[in-house]
């Protein structure tokens, strides 16, 4: 632990941290403590349930989640980042409201923010030992048992709302965190940001599938963006109707929030829509073989899903279409060489097809 800095010159380091994060594309960082108050209690409710769904992730190593020393031994501080990625020019509700287009989450049409945010933290690390010597410090972006919206939270960089997102006066909903475990002992922030969801219920009453129990519970089991990422299973039958054209993940809770108004567009290249998926449709994309989709997510979030469950999701928002011949064909011709998985929800959507046809 660099314990030579004064009381002054860590003043001067947090100054120096603040600018370092914005010469590096960050909006805005916050430093926090190692205690995250009542949030590990929290996940240890919504996890006994089982809210979590399959996310046995969730489950293990929970005393890490909530003793950010023992994952990173020394750590005193977190120094945690946001950063903005809703790209501009991206529609949002004109193509939820379009049924033939495919909706995937606006945080998955760039390239996987992972790298580039650990890439950039390593970055601000690097620039804090050229200042001050050798520190211990770890980044994290959302691939370790870290509590990050309890950190944000108690960094200073927004409340965690009704929908369970970090959510920021200036800047809605939109962005990214990410978080630097350090042994320095670097001034805490005081300025928290208040709960400023009030009455409003939008993001509760507007959700497709209702997958909010109260405000501030999500029942992740029939959350669209769980059910099409991270849900390897077939979806249950009465919720593949409530999830129409959406592929991989779902923004309607943050679309529906005002708070959202507030929002600004990233400056990130990088998370610029890639291979036109912002205006896809379904069939250009029910069109890809495993080779096509492989190539074309190489080093997109949407490679989580793997192609068995993007073929399967695809057959969900098929069966959601209007009635297309096209569809039908197409269905038709994928069906002899589909996994049983996706045959069962093709075969599902093949009969939706054809009742909306012979209504025609």
């Amino acid at each position: 632990m660099s314990t030579h800095l004064s009381p002054a010159q860590l003043e001067q380091l947090c100054l120096d941290i603040g600018h370092w994060c914005q010469e590096l594309g960050f909006q805005q960082m916050g430093i926090s403590g190692i205690e995250l108050g009542e949030h590990p209690e929290y996940l240890k409710r919504w996890l006994a349930q089982g809210y979590h769904g399959e996310m046995d992730y969730l489950e293990r190593h929970a005393e890490l989640r909530a003793e950010p020393a023992q994952l990173h031994p020394g750590t005193l501080r977190v120094i945690s980042v946001r950063m903005n990625y809703l790209a501009p020019e991206v529609e949002t509700i004109k193509v939820l409201s379009q049924p033939e287009r495919a909706y995937i989450s606006r945080y998955a049409l760039g390239r996987d923010y992972h790298k580039l945010i650990r890439k950039r933290l390593t970055e601000l690390a690097k620039r804090i030992e050229a200042a001050i010597g050798p520190f211990g410090y770890r980044a994290f972006v959302d691939s370790a048992p870290v509590m990050e919206r309890a950190l944000a939270n108690q960094a200073g960089l927004g409340w965690v709302g009704k929908n369970t997102m970090v959510m920021n006066r200036q800047a809605g909903s939109w962005f990214f965190l990410g978080e630097l475990y350090t042994d320095l002992p670097l001034p805490l922030n005081t300025e928290q940001q208040k709960e400023h969801c009030g009455r409003c219920t939008s993001c509760l009453d507007l959700c497709p599938t209702k997958a909010f129990i109260a405000p501030y519970w999500l029942d992740a089991r029939k959350c669209i963006s769980y059910l099409t990422i991270e849900y390897k299973g077939s979806i249950p039958l009465e919720l593949r109707p409530l999830i129409g054209n959406r592929i991989f993940g779902c923004d309607d809770c943050q679309l529906v929030c005002p708070w959202n108004r507030f929002a600004r567009f990233s400056p990130e290249a990088d998370f610029t829509p890639r291979h036109a998926l912002d205006r896809a449709t379904l069939l250009e994309l029910f069109a890809w073989d495993e080779d096509t989709f492989l190539r074309l997510t190489e080093g997109s979030p949407i490679r989580r899903s793997g192609y068995e469950c993007w073929q399967r999701n695809l057959a969900v928002a098929l069966g959601n279409a209007p009635s297309n011949p096209a569809i039908i064909a197409a269905i038709e011709q994928r069906l002899p060489s589909a996994t049983p998985l996706v045959a069962e929800h093709l075969q599902w959507a093949l009969s939706r097809q054809r009742t909306q046809q012979a209504t025609l």
